[in-house]
């Protein structure tokens, strides 16, 4: 299959929840005829639909899956299940208003939600007998319910331009009804199969159902991976991620709109260490899948529209600097035994405990008796793993305690000293940190807080490592690629 040349770009669930604005400013904009076309869009579930069929992602609180997957009776799940199509019903009455529209939107819903009901049904009724379990499908349940979100706005989506006049295209590889099996890579070239990007403009959904299962390693990144593997396999220009506010050196919300800047430009590497930081630009497969394919990322505030974000890629940086400071809750694990030093083992068994209970090492530290890692999880998943251990080494001293860590990032932090003036910036702000963290490297210095100094030190940092440094010019994104720079129009989505 051979593409012409394009971007492909994804929006966010909170994005598309205003995706009447975007119309005016995104989609269309100033464009005409053909420079409409030549972009792809990866679309994300409207705002909070899939915290309705999963589970809240901040709060837990259960939805549709976890209610199936917990429930003695069928009235849980049930209700759950109404309340997502009432909620999906209630998202597309806001952004469509031409009846036409609202009643394929409607019949859409209730096909859908009826379609879902009846496999869950099914489900149980067969795993009444004694040979089926219903936990060995409940992987394939999460990955059904979630693909509904994207389905529905995909095709909200796809309405609401083609009445705007756009040659708009609904492609679903949720798999809904679909006998045959895929792979992603041939989920993705069956469904963009016989579309013309330079007259058409695709609007796909993020979740892609596959033999792989996208959920099963990715679980709530899987539209990333999706976008960036649309974007590796059509070739496209640049990969361009449209959120609702810019990549900045802090959160404004803690260090004032004016202090902060805008990153303009970064790498690939800062981009992981914002991810192991909590604060994702784009899912560390996700970005590998687009640096190997040497598909540049761009981060855009979706309603800036002729603001050209950040560009994220594989160049060094210019000169060395701190390019953001952030900060994540953790929790320290921390392991001391005497005869630990010169034995080997315990690294090995503290790993394999972690890994059992599913509990994501942000940073780790140690000596000759004492292994340190800081996680995020809850408290109750890292006391399940300090009773494991302390079963399996009875004479080790386990320590948990709530802590955080604010990290200092940049492409290149040489010869800034960043851990000295952080520490000095800690200290005139009444800051005592527990520990702080250098690697060789030079791309982060993390230093470990009590849970309640966070963003006070965060200020601190940002203050000391970025304010006071040279901002006279603030750093401009690269100019957008070559196919974007063909179409004027487009450049200013960028």
């Amino acid at each position: 299959m051979e593409f012409s040349r394009h971007t492909v770009e994804k929006i966010g669930g909170t994005s598309m929840s205003r995706v009447r604005e975007l119309v005016d400013t995104l989609f269309i904009g100033a464009r005409k005829k053909s420079d409409l076309y030549g972009r792809v869009f990866v679309v994300s579930a409207f705002g909070g639909i899939t915290d309705l069929l999963l589970e809240h992602k901040k709060s837990g609180s259960p939805g549709v899956y976890a209610l199936f997957s917990n429930d003695d009776n069928d009235h849980g799940w049930l209700d759950a299940l109404t309340r997502v199509g009432d909620a999906m019903s209630a998202a597309h009455k806001d952004v469509l208003d031409h009846p036409g529209d609202l009643s394929m939107a409607d019949e859409f819903v209730r096909e859908r939600i009826e379609g879902a009901r009846s496999c869950l049904f099914d489900l149980q009724r067969l795993c009444s007998y004694g040979h089926f379990r219903l936990s060995s499908h409940m992987l394939v349940i999460r990955e059904l319910l979630s693909g509904l979100g994207e389905a529905h706005s995909a095709f909200v989506t796809t309405l609401l331009l083609q009445r705007a006049g756009v040659n708009a295209r609904f492609i679903d590889l949720s798999g809904w009804r679909d006998e045959t099996e895929h792979d992603l890579m041939g989920r993705i070239r069956d469904g963009l199969d016989g579309v013309d990007f330079a007259t058409e403009m695709p609007i796909v959904t993020g979740y892609a159902q596959c033999s792989e299962g996208l959920m099963r390693e990715f679980d709530r990144g899987y539209s990333e991976v999706t976008f960036a593997n649309i974007a590796a396999f059509t070739g496209a220009a640049e990969a361009i991620i449209h959120k609702e506010f810019h990549l900045s050196s802090a959160d404004p919300k803690l260090v004032g709109e004016n202090a902060v800047r805008k990153l303009g430009h970064t790498n690939y590497d800062v981009a992981d260490q914002l991810s192991n930081m909590g604060m994702e630009a784009i899912h560390p497969k996700a970005a590998k899948t687009l640096r190997q394919a040497d598909v540049p990322l761009r981060v855009t505030n979706a309603f800036e529209p002729d603001d050209p974000g950040t560009l994220i890629d594989d160049n060094p940086a210019e000169d060395p600097r701190v390019e953001i400071v952030t900060g994540l809750n953790v929790v320290a694990l921390e392991v001391f035994e005497q005869d630990m030093v010169g034995v080997k083992g315990y690294d090995t068994a503290i790993l394999e405990a972690l890994r059992r209970h599913n509990v994501r090492i942000v940073s780790k530290t140690s000596n000759a008796n004492t292994i340190t890692h800081y996680v995020e999880a809850s408290l109750k998943s890292v006391r399940r793993v300090e009773r494991e251990l302390a079963a399996q080494y009875p004479s080790a001293t386990i320590n948990v305690r709530a802590l955080a860590i604010v990290s200092a990032i940049g492409r290149d932090l040489s010869g800034l000293r960043v851990l000295s003036q952080g520490l000095r910036a800690l200290e005139e702000a009444g800051i005592e940190p527990v520990a702080a963290h250098q690697t060789p490297r030079n791309v982060d210095v993390q230093f470990v807080l009590p849970s309640d100094s966070r963003d006070g030190a965060i200020t601190a940092l940002h203050a000391a490592l970025v304010e006071a440094a040279d901002v006279a010019k603030v750093p401009e994104a690269p100019a957008p690629s070559q196919a974007q720079q063909t179409r004027p129009a487009q450049r200013a989505a960028a």
